[in-house]
């Protein structure tokens, strides 16, 4: 791997920059691969794992002292800076693993994870806050917020390009939390929602040097010409937003790069420019990030060096906007969102868990859950923003009963009383595939397909046959199980 000697240059001084050692590090052909366990998805045994190792002694080295390490976590290696993330021994296929469709784990790079501290140590998560992830997409930032918020809390998920938002909808519809928005507009439209969130995070578009290790196509993207570029689109992202935030509300600003123009240079912006206040955090010396601070205004931040971190490349900073005033926003009068009647509401009620903290809409025919404690953000967000994706879609009300979305399986409102099916993982991967699966049941109609207690989707039984209804844009398209 030949690294560009641009690049090379540019970061001689920067903290924690050790030449020889970044080089060598870039050329050792080393692939780290982590994920981080969903912790709606409780109930499995992989999940169960998972929570056992978490909470095992470790010895001096970091390992941990059982014995029936995880199937597909390396036991040994827990993410120290996150609640849910472990390393991986080597790299699986995730596309032959039911249980990632199903939403078990997102696979996401082991720095990136760091925003959990960020969050924790910024920001009071038992109360019930709202939350922009503006650069979302494909979804591990925003997996991990909705594991952290509390069920009454908001998060609302963007991303401006159209093709990635539909991945970002995907991901977290496999997540299956129902306090959850998703979004496909530009930042500057959000300056509509003044005042509006206590947490903006913005995993800013970066020149990438941070990601080589695994993607080294972005080495021949790089360039100094597009690190000046990408500088003028995070000043213009921040500067679009910077109204959405309450006064006294939390930013959050990373990149994959260690270019000091997209990370010091840009902290020192946000001080100057948007009168930001520097958080620092609290970090531990064992875990190898590098704590910067900015030349003009001292702002502090945290590098992330994959000769010092076993991750890739990464900076985080955060920020507090400073004064104090109340929300300007207010509901629409009227909304196309409408209140189910009493009938529809009666129809839906079997499939669902009892007493769920959630109020339930009709968008055209499409029935939504969405929760109580951030019904007016729902109104709002819909009057001012093109939403994709609101709360967990139920499905449609056809006659006197119900067509279930695939939303509702994987989500955590279904009822424990729903129908359900385990398939063995050749069977698990035939059907998300959207292939025929021979099923002996029974009973005929709507019926939960699961895999080692993970729900994946619906089938419907009929007497004669079995009809598949995993959604065809979602379905694996190569062949093996491995």
């Amino acid at each position: 791997m030949t690294l560009p000697q641009a690049l090379l240059d540019s970061l001689e001084g920067i903290k924690g920059y050790d030449r020889e050692s970044f080089i060598a590090v870039h050329n050792s052909g080393e692939q780290v691969t982590s994920i981080r366990f969903n912790p709606l998805r409780t109930g499995n045994r992989f999940h169960q794992e998972a929570g056992a190792i978490a909470n095992e002694p470790t010895d001096n080295q970091g390992s941990s002292n059982t014995s029936n390490p995880l199937p597909i976590a390396d036991s040994r290696l827990p993410i120290p800076w996150t609640s849910h993330g472990f390393y991986l021994t080597q790299r699986p296929s995730f596309t032959f693993d039911p249980a990632f469709h199903g939403g078990l784990y997102y696979v996401q790079e082991a720095s990136s994870m760091f925003l959990e501290q960020a969050l924790k140590q910024t920001t009071d998560l038992t109360q019930n806050i709202r939350v922009l992830d503006l650069c979302a997409a494909p979804g591990g930032k925003s997996t991990l917020i909705q594991s952290l918020i509390s069920p009454g809390s908001l998060l609302l998920s963007n991303d401006v390009i159209k093709s990635r938002a539909a991945i970002l909808e995907e991901n977290l519809t496999k997540w299956g939390a129902a306090n959850v928005i998703v979004t496909n507009n530009d930042p500057a439209h959000f300056a509509r929602l003044e005042n509006f969130f206590d947490v903006l995070v913005i995993d800013a578009p970066c020149s990438g040097s941070g990601l080589f290790r695994r993607d080294e196509a972005a080495i021949t993207e790089w360039s100094e010409h597009n690190v000046q570029l990408c500088t003028q689109r995070q000043q213009r992202i921040l500067a679009d937003s910077w109204a959405t935030l309450k006064e006294g509300g939390t930013l959050i600003y990373s990149t994959c790069s260690y270019s000091k123009e997209e990370d010091e240079e840009i902290m020192d912006w946000l001080l100057q420019e948007l009168e930001a206040e520097s958080l620092p955090l609290t970090i531990e010396k064992e875990w190898g990030i590098v704590e910067v601070t900015s030349e003009s205004g001292k702002a502090v931040g945290y590098r992330f060096f994959p000769d010092k971190v076993k991750g890739e490349g990464f900076f985080l900073a955060c920020f507090r906007k400073q004064g104090s005033s109340a929300n300007t926003v207010r509901p629409p009068k009227r909304s196309k969102w409408q209140k189910l009647s009493k009938a529809e509401v009666e129809i839906i009620k079997p499939w669902l868990k009892p007493d769920a903290p959630v109020n339930y809409w009709k968008q055209g025919d499409m029935i939504i859950a969405f929760p109580v404690a951030q019904e007016e953000a729902l109104l709002i967000t819909a009057d001012h923003l093109y939403l994709r994706k609101a709360g967990i879609i139920i499905g449609k009300i056809a006659g006197n009963g119900l067509v279930p979305d695939h939303a509702l399986a994987l989500s955590n409102l279904l009822s424990e009383n729903t129908v359900a099916v385990s398939l063995k993982k050749e069977e698990a991967l035939q059907y998300l595939r959207r292939e025929e699966v021979k099923i002996t049941a029974p009973h005929t109609g709507w019926t939960l397909i699961k895999y080692e207690g993970i729900a994946l989707g619906w089938v419907k039984m009929l007497a004669n046959r079995i009809n598949n209804y995993y959604p065809s844009s979602w379905r694996i398209l190569k062949s093996g199980n491995n």
